[in-house]
């Protein structure tokens, strides 16, 4: 036993949220969480919607798109998107759909900047689903 006094120690607060993530630590609730031990990755600094935009990446929210840009990504990805099509008839009658779908939007311009975009080329659209499939 020594005779030296108690070293004072300040009273400690603990508010109500402390208290819960304090409990759900020791419990091991946050045991084994994606990312753990990892730095937290929290975009680039000098983009203030980088939240924004990787959530709709990672929740592949296209819906949220404006109409015209949803169909320049629907071009874009033609080919995905007729990988698993076996018949020339679908394959062409899936580009008329997307054709005809380009056509009304640029039409109609409903959104308040246009953005426009041209129809696929049928014949090269098909020429290059025949060449994948080959």
């Amino acid at each position: 036993m020594t005779d030296e006094p108690p070293r004072w120690r300040p009273p400690v607060f603990e508010t109500w949220i402390d208290r819960q993530v304090r409990e759900a630590t020791e419990r091991g609730e946050f045991d084994n969480l994606p990312g753990a031990g990892k730095p937290v990755d929290l975009g680039d600094p000098n983009d203030e919607l980088w939240w924004v935009r990787r959530k709709l990446a990672n929740e592949d929210l296209t819906a949220a798109l404006p109409t015209s840009l949803q169909l320049r990504k629907e071009k874009q990805h033609i080919q995905d998107t007729l990988a698993d099509v076996h018949d020339a008839t679908l394959a062409k009658r899936l580009i008329d759909d997307l054709n005809d779908r380009i056509r009304d939007a640029n039409a109609r311009q409903v959104e308040k900047v246009p953005i426009f975009t041209a129809p696929l080329d049928v014949e090269a659209t098909m020429v290059e689903w025949r060449r994948r499939r080959a």
